[in-house]
């Protein structure tokens, strides 16, 4: 007994000591990895979502021959290749359009608030009676006040988005770098994923059935976020485009993208980018154009996420839609653009472990 007591304490010291150097082996590393972040966050997302025909593809090959090797480093070329044809075709072509109609916008929106501005004042005189008479009076604000508000309003929006595309074209090397860091994440990601999912994996200290559960949920996640979500408003925006297009709306893709935006506010959504449009049309004098222009939009733009998000999601992430707003406002806050993704996958890995901690202690979830 004598021999144990004196080493327990050293015992005690020296896991201590060890957890502190592996905490800070563990900053380390992070603050290392740290700016390739965002090309680490999208590589895998990209990665995720294109894992199952990549699999689909390769599951006939035999690896542990040369020929086997040298066609799966193949199979992970055009995989990673692929992923980025995809990203950078239509990305070029939305941002060079996108710079054009800025400028269009900005002209157009010049020619409305100076050479057309009687017939402005006139709207915005009907807007302000329209307004007193739904509000019985309560709400009383000139049509003068009303063009004073929306010309702050529109170039407040307009300079951001000069100043955005400016500061892309600034960092456009930054982005370039970040495409080809890209590429080579994504290349091993394909031929070594497994392997190093099961390197990250053996190095988390938790129970091989919660690695198992968490990595699922993963997957899970990380596919109907970006099906249920992102491509909801993806496909949303793309329709957007077409009407305002077809109704020639000038800066349509200004205002698509400005879609893809608020499609994720519950509720509200495409509506209000689309139904100002609709109703300008209409107390600009083309009524019946306006009319049609609000039915289209309504019927192809904010229906279509009642019609897709359930067809892709199919119950399987069961939050209410204003928690996945504020999760994606509050991941957007916190995070930027990597925001989009990891806000609801802070809330939905918060809820999965929460329920794993329940199951653990036997906690009734109700």
């Amino acid at each position: 007994m004598s021999d144990i007591s004196p080493r327990a304490p050293n015992i005690k010291v020296q896991n201590i000591v060890f957890a502190l150097i592996l905490v800070l082996l563990f900053i380390m590393v992070c603050r290392l990895f740290a700016p390739f972040f965002t090309v680490l966050l999208w590589s895998t997302l990209l990665y995720v979502i294109l894992s199952p025909l990549h699999r689909r593809v390769i599951r006939k090959i035999d690896f542990s021959t040369p020929k086997g090797m040298i066609l799966k480093n193949i199979w992970a070329a055009v995989f990673a290749l692929g992923a980025m044809i995809i990203i950078l075709i239509p990305l070029g072509f939305i941002i060079s359009l996108f710079s054009r109609q800025i400028a269009d916008l900005m002209r157009h929106s010049h020619e409305i608030f100076n050479r057309e501005s009687g017939m402005l004042a006139d709207f915005l005189n009907r807007v302000s009676v329209f307004i007193r008479d739904l509000t019985s009076g309560e709400i009383n604000i000139s049509g003068e006040k009303i063009r004073e508000r929306i010309v702050e309003t529109a170039a407040a929006g307009l300079q951001n988005m000069v100043s955005a595309s400016s500061a892309f074209a600034r960092n456009v090397g930054k982005f370039i770098m970040g495409l080809v860091l890209m590429l080579f994440c994504l290349f091993f990601f394909f031929a070594d994923g497994p392997y190093l999912a099961r390197l990250v994996f053996h190095a988390v200290p938790i129970r091989k059935e919660y690695i198992r559960a968490l990595s699922g949920k993963f997957m899970e996640i990380t596919r109907n976020l970006f099906f249920g979500y992102i491509m909801v408003a993806l496909v949303q925006a793309v329709m957007a485009y077409i009407i305002f297009a077809v109704f020639h709306v000038a800066g349509a893709l200004v205002f698509a993208v400005l879609t893809f935006i608020c499609v994720f506010i519950p509720m509200i959504g495409g509506g209000i980018v689309w139904l100002p449009l609709g109703i300008f049309r209409i107390f600009s004098g083309d009524v019946t154009g306006g009319i049609i222009f609000l039915v289209v939009s309504g019927t192809f733009i904010s229906l279509l996420d009642n019609v897709l998000r359930p067809f892709f999601l199919k119950d399987r992430i069961q939050l209410h839609p204003l928690v996945i707003f504020f999760a994606i406002l509050g991941g957007v806050s916190v995070f930027g653009f990597n925001g989009l993704i990891l806000g609801p996958m802070a809330v939905i890995f918060f809820l999965t472990v929460l329920d794993m901690f329940l199951r653990e202690h036997e906690i009734s979830a109700e």
